[in-house]
């Protein structure tokens, strides 16, 4: 089932994106988050952006995904950055399918114009995914970010909602 994020979702959304920023070059962070800091990052983009929630059967949250700001500038609040991550154990069910489809209805109806998926360039999982929806590569910035002794590369993917 997908739903609106809620702030008591931090420890569930917290445990998944650590899984991913321990163990792989797909999130630039290199430090855990909070169960507190993810509550506040929670509270902070769902007061003004689509966040939604996937939950199993037994009512676990088990992928979110959400829309946050681009710029900062307010020539940009038309466009919103994409965010999406699945339990490791949900990857390639549909899940994401189901939630990216989602978030890009929702953003349509909150009058978005244009979503920005940033992706680390060697992650070819979701280069296709977002291939998938219509994305288009509209950038590649070479060698902007070091994690795990890794210099990487960053894409930019971007779908014209109107």
């Amino acid at each position: 089932m997908i739903r609106d994020v809620k702030v008591s979702d931090a420890k569930a959304i917290a445990e998944i994106y650590n899984e991913y920023i321990l163990n792989t070059t797909i999130s630039f962070e290199t430090a855990p988050v909070s169960e507190h800091e993810m509550a506040c990052r929670i509270s902070e983009i769902s007061n003004t952006y689509p966040y939604l929630v996937y939950e199993n059967e037994s009512g676990d949250v088990v992928g979110f995904c959400y829309a946050h700001k681009w710029k900062d500038r307010a020539a940009y609040n038309s466009t919103v950055e994409t965010t999406i991550y699945c339990s490791q154990y949900y990857i390639r069910t549909g899940m994401g399918t189901k939630l990216m489809t989602e978030l890009i209805n929702e953003c349509r109806l909150r009058g978005y114009v244009a979503m920005i998926a940033c992706i680390t360039g060697n992650n070819a999982t979701s280069i296709n995914f977002h291939l998938k929806f219509g994305f288009k590569k509209v950038s590649h910035f070479k060698q902007v970010g070091i994690k795990f002794g890794q210099i990487l590369d960053v894409v930019d993917y971007e779908l014209l909602l109107k």
